[in-house]
């Protein structure tokens, strides 16, 4: 409506001018029965959900169209089918997110999950689903009937393996294939470890068994497990035989484990030393295995028999004399769990002592794994609050 209260009609569509890197908002297509108008941004006073008032003009109306160049929000990107620059289909736009950027009103992604084609209808009113931010996207041109990603599929590498897996689950099965083999091992392996479980099955059950082999081998040993104990016995022996007999050994130990157990859950790669070495030898040998190590947090103390001895943080290794042996520094008793435990034990505990981390022993203390914050969190939360978090 005017300032005088009067309604000017309804919100139809909003426009935007392609802008770098983001586009602005221009104004806003409003339309009362057979009247169309072009409201430009500086004559709206407000704007939100359910109302907007504008400012008119001095001595003209609005003009009925925007100027050439303006996009049509609503007519030329709701609906349309984002494809990468190598030719690959990835998923529709059900929605817009807008913001303000150094002061200007622009349009800062693109929403292609099920929320925002929900929240379209009315289904749901809070939170965003898949956002693709437009920097990933192609400049706008005027008349657009398809937009493109700036990324190839090589370039998707650079996202975070719940972005790719996102993608991934919204793709046939022959662009899933070109997707994946165009991503490193390493993170392949991640991004179909972020996906639900069945379609995790799907997608390694048709995989050779070597490119399957090499996948597996790049992932952490709990997450090759897990993916691994869904297979069928035939495809799962398979991939085991093919793999490095130190990974497929990792693997198989945790196997041994049933699923909803703290065996089931822990993962075999953590940082132990025995109780006579230094900090700065510790420290040293950190350096070295890092890149290998899951969770660089807790670091655990074992006798010659791996016997679990005790557990310090990294904060008191670093700020330790670098004389000074790890036996002096750990503390004893830890809290551990075994292996044939439950989850929801292993739930309580990390809720009940505030841990990153929890060790697991068998029934004479051997130090087996940890299980880490990731897959703790697993437990306490559902799959859609853990990839919000």
């Amino acid at each position: 409506m005017n300032q005088r209260g009067e309604e000017m009609g309804r919100l139809r569509d909003i426009l935007v001018i392609p802008g770098n890197p983001f586009p602005q908002v221009s104004g806003l297509a409003v339309s009362k029965r057979k009247d169309h108008h072009f409201i430009p941004l500086d004559y709206v006073d407000i704007f939100n959900k359910k109302f907007l008032m504008v400012r008119e003009m001095e001595k003209k109306p609005f003009p009925s169209s925007p100027p050439e160049g303006h996009i049509y929000i609503r007519e030329n990107l709701l609906d349309k089918q984002i494809v990468d620059i190598n030719g690959v289909k990835v998923v529709r736009v059900n929605d817009i997110k807008l913001g303000m950027l150094q002061n200007e009103f622009c349009l800062v992604g693109l929403d292609v999950g099920y929320q925002g084609l929900l929240r379209r209808i009315g289904w749901e009113r809070k939170g965003v689903g898949n956002l693709i931010p437009w920097n990933y996207v192609q400049p706008l041109e005027e008349g657009l009937d398809q937009l493109s990603l700036t990324l190839s599929r090589q370039g998707l590498s650079q996202l975070h393996p719940v972005d790719i897996a996102d993608i991934i689950a919204q793709v046939s099965s022959k662009e899933r294939a070109l997707l994946l083999e165009s991503l490193d091992k390493e993170t392949a392996g991640e991004a179909i470890h972020e996906l639900e479980a069945d379609m995790r099955v799907a997608i390694v059950e048709q995989m050779d068994v070597e490119e399957a082999a090499d996948v597996l081998e790049k992932m952490q040993p709990d997450e090759a497990a897990d993916i691994l104990g869904d297979l069928s016995s035939e495809k799962a022996k398979a991939i085991l035989d093919r793999m490095e007999k130190e990974e497929a050994a990792d693997v198989e130990e945790l196997l041994e484990h049933d699923e909803d157990t703290a065996g089931g859950l822990m993962t075999t790669e953590y940082l132990a030393f025995p109780p006579d070495q230094t900090a700065a030898q510790a420290i040293e040998e950190i350096r070295n295995q890092s890149p290998e190590t899951e969770l660089i947090y807790y670091i655990y103390v074992i006798d010659g028999e791996e016997h679990l001895l005790g557990v310090l943080s990294l904060r008191d290794l670093i700020m330790a004399t670098p004389l000074t042996p790890l036996k002096k520094l750990m503390r004893t008793n830890p809290k551990k769990i075994k292996a044939e435990a439950k989850q929801k034990d292993v739930a309580e505990l990390v809720s009940k002592y505030n841990l990153i981390a929890v060790p697991v022993v068998d029934e004479h203390n051997h130090l087996l794994g940890i299980i880490t914050v990731d897959d703790i969190l697993n437990i306490l939360l559902p799959s859609s609050a853990i990839k919000r978090f």
